[in-house]
């Protein structure tokens, strides 16, 4: 079985950060959260892996490599434009060959990784099998709706009257009958092939398609308020593990990774919470379910519930919360003097001032 993880949307709703980079390799827990994919790939005994990208491609290509270091042997296959994912598959064709293979979307993350249901698929295959999970906004995905037995019998793209609130989840199963569905289906009213389209010619077809609901914890890391979550998530699991240097002065609570080359000084740092290597802290406060990148300088402020990205820095600025702060960022206070605001914002950003 191989592997095909689609790497090559825009990210639009993590803007402005994906102007400079791409959405896959927006950490959480200081980790690109397409590393967590390509791991849970490798320890479901996977090795053959395709990574479609389109105009972040230097930037994965760059992070990834070829592989080895997950123990995976990648191959890049560009996509000129985001198409949609039954593109990436149409694309795809020549990798894939007449393989079952798994379809996973870089920017998903699942706890507890995918080899129980890879190994499943295995033991008994189908034309396709699809994970579902509960959602509270259905609207937001392609939806499955099941007949009173359970099994899978329709699949809509974003209905504005979902028949169900099971969500189709980024990890797919197919057998090489989806080759055909793909180049079936037509584009949809916004210009994309859907996977879901290609799963619904299957169950017109007849074919065998089935669906597993995972109870698990699972996250589309499409914005902000997703990625600050799938952050905590990842936080809660985390050993404490001290390799930096701390002071005296600083008080450390609960679960703690601070990196070697990290330095804190007269700073309290309450976890579950990850400083990188060569960061410096200084008389500030790190709360929980909060994530400090390599090189990043915090002196003399707040935060927590945050990311901050790699040579960010924040001075003199408290509280911050619930934010996403992108790479070689400088926060500092506005001037005292009079009542005003100056913004340097990129396109499409989103400011809340009180």
């Amino acid at each position: 079985m191989k592997a095909l993880v689609l790497s090559g949307g825009s990210g639009t709703r993590l803007r402005p950060i994906t102007h400079t980079s791409a959405k896959q390799l927006v950490p959480v827990g200081n980790k690109p959260v397409l590393f967590y994919g390509l791991e849970a790939i490798a320890d479901a005994g996977i090795t053959e892996v395709g990574i479609v990208v389109g105009e972040t491609a230097a930037e994965i290509e760059a992070a990834v490599g070829d592989g080895s270091r997950f123990g995976l042997r990648v191959t890049y296959l560009r996509q000129e434009a985001p198409l949609g994912l039954a593109h990436g598959v149409l694309i795809a064709r020549d990798f894939l060959g007449d393989e079952d293979f798994l379809l996973f979307l870089g920017d998903n993350f699942i706890v507890g990784g995918i080899t129980g249901v890879v190994d499943g698929f295995r033991a008994d295959p189908s034309d396709a099998r699809l994970l579902l999970t509960e959602v509270p906004d259905p609207t937001r995905f392609g939806v499955a709706e099941l007949d009173a037995d359970g099994r899978i019998i329709g699949i809509e793209e974003k209905p504005s009257r979902p028949k169900s609130d099971l969500a189709l989840v980024g990890v797919y199963l197919f057998g090489p009958a989806v080759h055909r569905a793909v180049r079936a289906i037509a584009p949809s009213p916004r210009g994309e092939l859907e996977i879901s389209d290609a799963i619904q010619w299957l169950l017109d077809e007849g074919l065998d398609v089935r669906s597993t609901t995972i109870t698990g914890y699972w996250k589309d890391t499409g914005d902000v308020d997703d990625m600050l979550e799938a952050n905590r998530t990842v936080l809660e699991g985390l050993e404490h593990r001290v390799e930096g240097d701390v002071d005296a002065d600083t008080e450390i609570i609960g679960r703690v990774r601070i990196a070697a080359g990290a330095i804190v000084k007269g700073s309290r740092i309450v976890g579950p919470a990850i400083i990188g290597a060569d960061a410096r802290i200084a008389g500030s406060y790190i709360g929980p379910f909060t994530s400090i990148a390599d090189g990043v300088r915090v002196e003399d402020s707040e935060i927590e519930y945050s990311i901050v990205l790699d040579g960010s820095s924040i001075q003199g600025v408290r509280p911050i919360e619930a934010s996403l702060v992108g790479r070689a960022v400088e926060v500092t206070p506005a001037s005292r003097t009079r009542a005003a605001h100056r913004l340097v914002l990129g396109d499409y950003s989103r400011v809340r001032i009180s």
